[in-house]
């Protein structure tokens, strides 16, 4: 290992809804229901699944204005809530927690959800051992995902350079906003609401591999890590 370098300096970003909280197909779910119990007779689906990955509020204003319909403020609260209350008690994603025991580096969680929600997932999970208060979520910082707002406050909360910060990310939006902060990114494909068609969509926007099982985590945090040292000064 280079001198001066150590796994103290690396750190590994977890996202939370669709990387540690199996949540998004919870959520997808959730939002075609309480859409289509609004617009009888309109095909919702199709519409939302691509914009999963933005905050809720996004994925409902960008499935209005594709659709020519509209929501008022009381009608995005009321899905959000919805939304948040399902997404709560999803499980986790399968081999998450023997994964997370196996990397060696410090770890925290990078957000496009509220503190409060992901806080409260990861306590009722009990995967917050491993990430503390190192939760670095979207109503903290000015913008959220695909901005690389999150990525960078995380970096900075860590007292790292982007370069030493290893990503986790299931959506576009997400790979997005990691590569924008400079950082290397692993995008997975093994929760409820991933499919095939997205691994070309998922390097498109910049990650650097595409793996569909938690048992892969750590050895690709391990090679990762190597590289990382090896390229340190």
């Amino acid at each position: 290992m280079t001198a001066g370098t150590g796994l103290g300096n690396l750190a590994l970003i977890c996202d939370c809804d669709g990387v540690l909280i199996d949540s998004e197909a919870v959520a997808a779910r959730m939002l075609v229901h309480e859409l289509e119990a609004r617009w009888p007779d309109t095909e919702v689906e199709p519409v939302v699944l691509p914009l999963l990955g933005l905050r809720i509020e996004k994925v409902l204003q960008g499935t209005a204005e594709q659709l020519g319909k509209n929501l008022s403020v009381a009608d995005i609260d009321a899905i959000r809530s919805a939304v948040e209350a399902a997404a709560i008690e999803a499980p986790t994603v399968e081999g998450i927690e023997a994964a997370l025991a196996q990397v060696p580096l410090i770890k925290c969680c990078a957000s496009n959800s509220f503190r409060p929600y992901v806080e409260t997932v990861l306590t009722r999970t009990g995967l917050v051992r491993f990430f503390g208060e190192r939760l670095f979520c979207a109503d903290s910082v000015p913008n959220p995902k695909p901005a690389p707002d999150v990525y960078l406050a995380a970096a900075r909360g860590l007292g790292l350079a982007p370069s030493a910060c290893l990503v986790v990310e299931d959506s576009v939006t997400g790979v997005t906003a990691a590569s924008a902060a400079g950082m290397t990114v692993l995008g997975f494909i093994g929760g409820g609401h991933a499919s095939d068609a997205q691994i070309d969509k998922l390097r498109a926007a910049g990650a650097r591999h595409v793996f569909d099982d938690m048992r892969q985590l750590p050895e690709l945090v391990a090679q990762w890590t190597l590289n990382a040292t090896a390229a340190a000064p």
